[in-house]
């Protein structure tokens, strides 16, 4: 058995703007600690995957980055899509590129922006993963212990009793739910939020994908087939034909071969400002700052101002996020509509603050 790692890194983070940028998004900037994102998502698999058998899937205006970010991994590792089309055209090229180098791989697919604390729990969870993904051939998830009824998440719902040691076979998938949905979903205490992690041999996820989704099945057969010359140009002709739709739309939620293990590690996808204020460590007013700040009648406020000194007085639940050339003001409950400044921006062509 070989073990791959795809590690998906062409998200341009819009809901983490100003700092995020299409040439440096989120999984590129550091949020938590001395590294970026995308090199924790990387450290986390010392010891599990080689680094010969991690591949990173970008795109064009990151692949720089990554490749700078990411020394230790194989240049050419480090693929570049032409253009988004979701994480299913994502997938299917990594398994036409893993194809290739193994006929018996089981591979494990990663967000690479997502914040995972208990880094031994996560690789114990992983090798679960494997193991049983490689004997049964079924495609598994990674689902988390809900700890309050989160609308931002997708969850997964589990039938009762244990296929094996912490294997679960999966019911449902449940989009991002409305509070009171949310509620009840903890409440049964058989959903687990999506964390978008999945583990499959490639035979069993190829079987899927030939039944559910021909067309991309078609496109693997193709992008298998590619030769270094005039690569680029014929990845993005197979591309154009793929569908833009994800994974868990196109193939999990349909699958009746899908299992869960149950991570037991603390995890976010860290998906907007809110959550980093919520993760980081705060004052006894309950604020948090990065850079040189004073505050005064003050509380719950996450301020960002690393290149001046700022003060904040008399405003609660605020987020404030200063660079050289954007700042950001908005308050904590609102901050999910970040998104929608990068969409002006995009509508009125100001691709300098994009």
């Amino acid at each position: 058995m070989d073990i791959y790692a795809v590690i998906m890194a062409g998200g341009v983070g819009s809901r983490f703007w100003p700092r995020s940028k299409e040439k440096k998004p989120k999984q590129l900037i550091r949020i938590f600690g001395e590294n970026t994102m995308i090199q924790d998502t990387v450290f986390r698999l010392d010891g599990i995957i080689k680094k010969e058998n991690i591949l990173i899937i970008t795109n064009n205006l990151q692949k720089a980055r990554v490749i700078e970010q990411l020394p230790q991994i194989p240049e050419e590792n480090i693929i570049a899509e032409p253009f988004g089309k979701n994480t299913a055209a994502c997938i299917g090229l990594s398994l036409a590129i893993i194809r290739n180098k193994s006929k018996d791989a089981v591979v494990v697919t990663l967000p690479s922006d997502h914040l995972i604390i208990n880094v031994k729990e996560f690789q114990n969870t992983i090798k679960t993963a494997v193991e049983f993904s490689y004997s049964s051939k079924g495609l598994v998830t990674i689902g988390i212990n809900p700890t309050h009824p989160e609308t931002g998440y997708g969850y997964i719902q589990v039938i009762d009793g244990k296929v094996e040691d912490n294997v679960y076979k999966v019911s449902t998938f449940a989009e991002k739910p409305i509070l009171e949905t949310a509620k009840r979903f903890i409440d049964s205490g058989d959903f687990f939020w999506n964390s978008g992690m999945f583990i499959w041999h490639l035979d069993a996820i190829l079987k899927e994908i030939y039944k559910y989704m021909p067309e991309l099945y078609q496109g693997i057969e193709e992008m298998s087939k590619l030769k270094a010359v005039n690569f680029e140009k014929s990845l993005t002709n197979i591309y154009g034909k793929l569908r833009n739709i994800s994974i868990d739309y196109g193939i999990m939620e349909k699958s009746d071969n899908v299992f869960l293990t149950k991570g037991s590690f603390d995890w976010s996808d860290v998906g907007s400002w809110e959550a980093v204020y919520q993760l980081s460590e705060k004052d006894d007013d309950r604020n948090v700052k990065v850079g040189d700040v004073y505050f005064r009648d003050t509380s719950g406020s996450y301020i960002f101002t690393p290149k001046k000194f700022t003060a904040v007085l008399g405003v609660d639940n605020l987020i404030v996020i200063d660079t050289k050339d954007a700042l950001l003001i908005c308050s904590r409950e609102k901050a999910q509509d970040v998104k929608h400044v990068v969409e002006y921006l995009k509508m009125h062509k100001r691709n300098e603050h994009l």
